[in-house]
């Protein structure tokens, strides 16, 4: 596994598991507003995933919209994160395999430059940024048990290696 998987796997997982607690919680506290991030759960979600959606298609090229990006629903951000997972997985990895990150694109709509390795990194690094804000909002919201999300936590789950504390640190679970 390289690194670029295992960002983007975090990435996808933890938020997928956040999304999930999302199922917990009532409409109100969906949209409740915040003064924090894009205001509401839902919006900062939204706001999240869309990027994640836009980036990766101007990435792979693609110039139509998909209608179903209109859900902003939990269920239908949790079908759009899985979509855009797996496309941005692709594309990363075919970036990374080929050494193309410093290969500079240009966005038709407005003639920005980016190289293919800062939109994957900006990609990234803007969901953990959201991220953060959904978790103060979940503690906001009195939501309990919420995990912390870090990268060596996935690791753990991921490879099934445990600990102790289920967390990222302490003590590892025997073998």
């Amino acid at each position: 596994m390289t690194i670029v998987d295992r960002l983007l796997g975090h990435d996808a997982w933890t938020t997928r598991q956040l999304l999930l607690r999302c199922r917990e919680l009532s409409e109100e506290q969906l949209s409740r507003k915040f003064d924090i991030g894009d205001k509401s759960l839902l919006e900062t979600f939204e706001h999240l995933i869309a990027c994640m959606e836009g980036h990766t298609e101007f990435m792979m090229g693609r110039t139509a919209y998909e209608a179903y990006r209109d859900d902003e629903t939990v269920d239908g951000m949790l079908t759009r994160l899985t979509i855009v997972a797996k496309d941005l997985a692709e594309v990363a990895s075919r970036v990374d395999r080929e050494g193309q990150a410093d290969v500079m694109v240009t966005d038709p709509d407005n003639g920005n430059r980016r190289s293919l390795g800062g939109l994957i990194a900006h990609t990234i690094t803007h969901s953990m940024h959201h991220r953060a804000q959904i978790l103060y909002i979940l503690e906001q919201l009195g939501v309990q048990n919420v995990i912390e999300g870090d990268a060596l936590g996935w690791e753990a789950q991921a490879r099934g290696w445990g600990w102790a504390d289920g967390q990222s640190s302490g003590r590892m679970i025997a073998d």
